[in-house]
């Protein structure tokens, strides 16, 4: 058999074109993978992704060209299209509200009349009295996270080949101010006083390829973070054997992940990737009547339900938004498992999961397909001892 770097040599493009597509490849071994890449560099060529860590690179490969020898090749380990991401949200609602500053930063007593209801309602109050969150560390994988008083951001990366990690969207800061907003202004998150980290992976537009999310938790593997936020599907019930075998890698390293469930709404029967995969905490959106939200999907998986209609958290240019979707719900998980790793830092990823299922309650006149275990309960949290 020919060796593989001539077969993707001999099939890879200088630049995007009608004719080229999107292609992953992951190498058996590390010698493979390198001597690919010298082959392109030698050539001129150009991947637009590559990861030693995994053996994983991404190449434009010309569609008129036969693949079947590079699938079939034995330092092939996995092949596959680079398929898109998108963000589980609706259109925001920008609000004037203004809060005057409450310092210092975290009170010793906290005004709770000052906390959104989405966050009482998954009762963060009651286990803040116990813990903050610190020293617990949360990415949130998102379009970044902007400048804000009621954020303090402790670093990041950008997966996509920019040089910042701020965010250009507004996605990414809503979710942050659900999972970590300090109380500054008075906006609580759940976790307050964790470190939170942002890790751009998804464009202004709130998509991106599975690429720079694999990309993304492998950042967050090697920088030993505890938490993982994942708000945001494979498009349209892809599926991607990449992106599992990453998230695979991060749970066994103890990273406890929450994902959002969809936003197709009841008449789905599957939730979407990657809060489908048996290693994440499949989260699914509530409203203030405790109701699951006509948007969020049903299917096998879900774990747990959390608020996602109507919250308030945090915006670009220090403002606040109003927002719905499953990718609100997420965080409220990721803030909860913050909080508990804080006091039980030796719990497994599915340890945690199993908490969260066992203190949740179950809301009447819903299946488990569409809430899981029922709507998410952090108080126990604040009778725990270390």
């Amino acid at each position: 058999m020919p060796r593989l770097d001539n077969l993707i040599a001999s099939c890879s493009a200088y630049k995007p074109s009608k004719h080229t597509e999107r292609q992953l490849i992951s190498f058996t071994t590390h010698s493979s993978y390198k001597r690919c890449l010298r082959l392109l560099e030698s050539r001129g060529i150009h991947p637009f992704k590559t990861m030693p860590g995994c053996k994983m690179i991404g190449f434009l490969l010309d569609r008129r060209s036969s693949w079947k020898n590079i699938i079939r090749h034995p330092d092939v380990k996995v092949m596959e299209r680079d398929v898109k991401i998108r963000k589980h949200d609706t259109t925001p609602r920008i609000t004037t509200r203004t809060i005057k500053p409450n310092l210092p930063i975290i009170k010793t007593t906290i005004d709770t009349n000052k906390v959104p209801w989405n966050i009482k309602r998954v009762q963060a109050p009651l286990a803040w009295k116990r813990t903050l969150g610190r020293p617990v560390k949360l990415a949130i994988i998102d379009t970044g996270i902007a400048k804000h008083p009621d954020l303090r951001i402790a670093g990041g990366v950008n997966t996509m080949g920019g040089l910042s990690y701020y965010d250009d969207n507004g996605h990414g800061t809503h979710v942050a101010g659900i999972a970590a907003g300090r109380g500054l202004t008075g906006l609580y998150g759940v976790a307050p006083n964790v470190k939170l980290y942002a890790v751009k992976a998804l464009d202004r537009y709130g998509s991106g390829y599975v690429s720079d999310i694999v990309d993304a938790i492998e950042w967050c593997i090697r920088n030993k973070m505890n938490v993982i936020n994942m708000s945001f599907g494979i498009v349209s019930g892809q599926h991607s054997d990449l992106l599992r075998q990453a998230i695979k890698r991060a749970a066994k390293q103890g990273i406890i992940i929450s994902a959002s469930a969809g936003n197709e709404g009841p008449n789905t029967t599957t939730i979407d990737e990657p809060a489908s995969f048996p290693e994440t905490i499949a989260v699914a959106a509530t409203n203030r009547l405790n109701q699951i939200a006509d948007y969020s999907n049903r299917g096998m998986g879900i774990d747990v339900a959390a608020p996602g209609t109507e919250i308030l958290s945090t915006w670009l240019n220090g403002k606040y938004a109003i927002m719905s979707g499953t990718s609100m719900s997420s965080p409220h998980v990721a803030g909860g498992a913050a909080l508990l790793l804080s006091v039980r830092p030796k719990l497994s990823s599915a340890r945690v999961t199993t908490v969260f299922r066992k203190w949740s309650v179950p809301l009447n006149g819903y299946l488990p397909i569409a809430q899981g275990s029922g709507l998410l309960r952090l108080g126990r949290i604040g009778n725990l001892k270390s």
